[in-house]
C-alpha cells in the first residue's frame, strides 16, 4: 500500500479480496495471502476513517469555540 491510496481504492480492493475468499476454490497459499492482504487493507481503511473522524471532531471543536 502506498501513502497516496485513497480510502475508496483501498476499500474497493478489500471488497475484491473478500469476494475472492468467499468464492472459495482457492489453494491454501493463495487464501492465506489474500487473508493477510485483507487484514492489512482493513487496518489501513480503519486508520483513514479514524483520521477523518478526528478531523471532524477538531473542526466541530473549532466551530464551537468561534461561537463563544
Amino acid at each position: 500500500m502506498t501513502p497516496d491510496e485513497t480510502y475508496e481504492t483501498l476499500f474497493t480492493r478489500l471488497k475484491d479480496v473478500v469476494t475472492r475468499l468467499e468464492e472459495g476454490e482457492l489453494p491454501l497459499e493463495e487464501s492465506l495471502r489474500l487473508y493477510e492482504e485483507g487484514t492489512k487493507l482493513a487496518a489501513a481503511c480503519q486508520r483513514l476513517l479514524d483520521g477523518a473522524e478526528l478531523r471532524i471532531q477538531q473542526l466541530q471543536t473549532t466551530d464551537l469555540s468561534l461561537e463563544d
